[in-house]
């Protein structure tokens, strides 16, 4: 049973990547064309290849090669399946489509099987295949942040408003379902303050050049998904550790410079995803070692 939910969630989360993988263009596509109305810089040649993708209603706006124009087809739209056999070309001009679709697809369907896996306690409650399904939910969003900070160094509005909003629901479960309701509440309150908080405080002392209003926005809403200030203190210490393992190398190589531009989101969103799921464990390992410490 647990191996059919599991190929399931893996084709479900493949399927949910590529509509993260059109989202994120969409994304750019709207926000270049702001950009333009308002006179603010934009980059023009990005805007005449994705501005096919603006004034679409739902009902038609297919997907379409960015190169040619070339509308998709349903066979060209199976996750993964399509790109291993076009080669990661388009069908009609044969321009490479680059990596980034396979490995968000490839990538959302890792997490959604992951989250089915090692979810803590395991799912044995409906409560709790609504709270996973909410996880699920959250990972696309995160995957299309993570995505456009990592290609754009910003967090649309839109999806970390959408994400704040998942939290709160999250949230509202892990309030509701806690012993001591009025604690869980302190709890939340403060993982908020200290993921949210933390980087408003970095912000406004650094005037914004340690850490973007994105990230400020980003962490209240993580705050939320979280839900717990001690999963809030693992969340931000396994974000920085993981950057560490990444930046330094990447110094030491001289790939990065003292003073590149190193988008923090997807390690902000790592933390929390791995905060969730094996945060409990750290704090059960961490608590007695500090206890013999005192």
């Amino acid at each position: 049973m647990e191996i059919a939910v599991s190929i399931a969630l893996a084709v479900v989360g493949a399927a949910m990547g590529s509509f993260a993988a059109a989202t994120v263009w969409r994304i750019r596509a709207r926000q270049l064309n702001y950009d333009k109305q308002h006179k603010e810089p934009y980059d023009k040649k990005e805007y005449a290849r994705l501005k096919k993708l603006l004034g679409k209603r739902v009902y038609n706006d297919r997907s379409q090669c960015l190169h040619c124009g070339y509308t998709l087809k349903w066979y060209d739209l199976l996750p993964v399946v399509s790109w291993i056999a076009l080669r990661g070309k388009c069908r009609e001009c044969r321009t490479p489509i680059g990596w980034f679709e396979i490995i968000t697809e490839l990538g959302l369907a890792a997490y959604f099987v992951v989250m089915y896996i090692f979810w803590p306690g395991g799912v044995a409650t409906p409560l709790d295949a609504i709270q996973l399904g909410i996880w699920l939910v959250a990972g696309v969003v995160m995957a299309i942040l993570v995505a456009y900070d990592y290609k754009w160094f910003l967090l649309p509005d839109s999806g970390v408003l959408v994400l704040a909003l998942l939290g709160l629901v999250n949230a509202a479960f892990v309030v509701t379902q806690a012993v001591e309701p009025i604690q869980a509440l302190l709890s939340l309150i403060t993982a908020v303050a200290i993921l949210g908080g933390l980087y408003a405080f970095l912000y406004v002392v650094s005037k914004g050049r340690w850490v973007g209003f994105g990230d400020v926005k980003l962490g209240f809403a993580l705050g939320l998904l979280v839900a717990d200030w001690r999963l809030a203190f693992v969340a931000l210490f396994l974000a920085n550790f993981i950057g560490c393992l990444i930046v330094i190398p990447l110094l030491l190589l001289k790939k990065l410079k003292a003073n590149s531009r190193v988008p923090f989101g997807p390690l902000f969103i790592a933390g929390a995803v791995l905060a969730w799921l094996i945060g409990p464990a750290i704090i059960d390992w961490y608590a007695p070692l500090l206890s013999l410490a005192i």
